[in-house]
């Protein structure tokens, strides 16, 4: 029988899960001319973000800030030295289409990794980050502090196409 640890840790993988599926399929409906069903999507999204909140906080794995990005540094490199290449790899030899977020992902993690090392080092001198603007790139995720590069430097998209995320 498992722990309680382990079936929070099993409930927040399930919800994380269900919070992205139904914003996804929000989009989806949202697209295909089905407002209110894409707004019952993103609600219910929000309802699945609320139980993984709490199940994260019920497991005590909200910690420090400086813990906490530790945290996401150790699973940032993980991504992009172990668990993304082999995926990537894999997907290139079966010549899946997977292959091409495989592949930004890998290279958008390094960096996800060196965002939150900068971090750190500015909360254990006691400081915020400067930069007070964050760009995303909304094809592979690369993230930028302060202006979007003139095209993103891992799937070339346009500085223009970059949103800026509060």
């Amino acid at each position: 029988m498992p722990t309680t640890q382990e079936n929070l840790k099993d409930a927040f993988s399930g919800e994380s899960q269900a919070f992205m599926k139904y914003v996804t399929f929000a989009k989806k409906a949202e697209k295909d001319g089905f407002a209110n069903i894409a707004k019952l999507f993103r609600t219910t999204a929000q309802a699945e973000r609320i139980h993984a909140e709490g199940h994260l906080g019920a497991a005590d794995a909200i910690k420090t800030t400086a813990e906490n990005l530790e945290t996401a540094i150790g699973g940032e490199t993980y991504e992009h030295n172990e668990m993304y290449p082999p995926m990537y790899e894999q997907a290139v030899a079966e010549g899946h289409k997977a292959k091409r977020m495989f592949g930004f992902a890998v290279e958008a993690e390094k960096v996800h990794a060196a965002l939150y090392k900068k971090a750190l080092e500015a909360v254990k001198n006691g400081e915020d980050i400067k930069e007070t603007e964050v760009w995303l790139c909304p094809v592979c995720g690369h993230i930028e502090l302060g202006t979007p590069p003139d095209n993103c430097p891992i799937c070339n998209v346009k500085a223009s196409m970059y949103v800026q995320v509060d």
